[in-house]
């Protein structure tokens, strides 16, 4: 049987998701070990999308293959009862063997906050990035609107980023102001290694008023990352929902 979950975790105490060879604290090390107990056998997950150090995740999808029979919500609060704190099931479904919770998305949205006052804060220090320059988040939307669409974004991936094509569409980029907070929303078919970041800090540069408005375009054009700007920190990016086919009929973050 192919289960897949959705699972939200806070990303502050791990060494991103991936499971690490050094034994370092991983997001799928410990929901393999907390699924190992449900299931009575060692556990492998397969994830939407790999996020690194730091960051966090709303509606990560993750999918394993399991001959343990146990009723939907058993999975869900067994598998919590012996996960740590700070990662969390929401919801398992029973998927056909086709479905890969990586090859079988047709979308991902993130989220990026900005903790943007001149203050620091105790309680958004790990989930926000502060920024105590003003901001203009409505250059910061002008400038985005460049990069919706589909383009070649090797200026807005790391450099040893692994993708094949660096084409990606963007969907949807929206860039609101929330009182002390800049969120920086963004859908597309998927992503390159840092895009987010990166795009996150072109934006910062440009409502800092250090680039016109311009400038993300320009950087776009380039095709080259050594022309980009800073790639942004972590601890503001959150994954927040991955879209699939109607037909395997997984809830998205908006139904839960």
């Amino acid at each position: 049987m192919r289960l897949a979950m959705g699972v939200e975790y806070d990303g502050s105490s791990y060494h991103g998701w991936q499971l690490q060879k050094s034994g370092v604290r991983s997001v799928q090390q410990s929901i393999e070990e907390a699924l190992g107990k449900v299931a009575d056998h060692p556990v492998r997950v397969f994830c939407a999308g790999r996020t690194d150090t730091g960051v966090h995740g709303e509606g990560q999808v993750i999918h394993f293959d399991t001959p343990a029979v146990r009723t939907l919500r058993g999975w869900v609060l067994g598998t919590n009862v012996n996960l740590p704190d700070d990662v969390n099931i929401n919801w398992v479904h029973e998927v056909p063997d086709d479905f890969h919770a990586r090859f079988s998305a047709i979308s991902r949205s993130y989220r990026y906050v900005i903790l943007n006052r001149p203050a620091r804060s105790a309680i958004w220090r790990d989930r926000a990035v502060w920024v105590h320059h003003g901001l203009d988040a409505g250059l910061m939307q002008r400038a985005a609107e460049h990069l919706v669409g589909t383009h070649d974004f090797s200026s807005y991936r790391a450099i040893g980023c692994q993708a094949k094509s660096p084409v990606r569409t963007i969907t949807h980029l929206q860039v609101s102001r929330v009182d002390d907070r800049v969120i920086v929303e963004i859908t597309a078919n998927a992503f390159l290694h840092h895009m987010v970041r990166n795009i996150a800090g072109v934006l910062m540069t440009i409502g800092r008023g250090e680039q016109p408005v311009d400038w993300s375009l320009e950087v776009l054009k380039h095709q080259d990352r050594t022309k980009g700007g800073v790639t942004a920190p972590p601890q503001g990016l959150y994954l927040v929902d991955v879209g699939y086919p109607e037909q395997y009929q997984l809830p998205s973050i908006s139904q839960l």
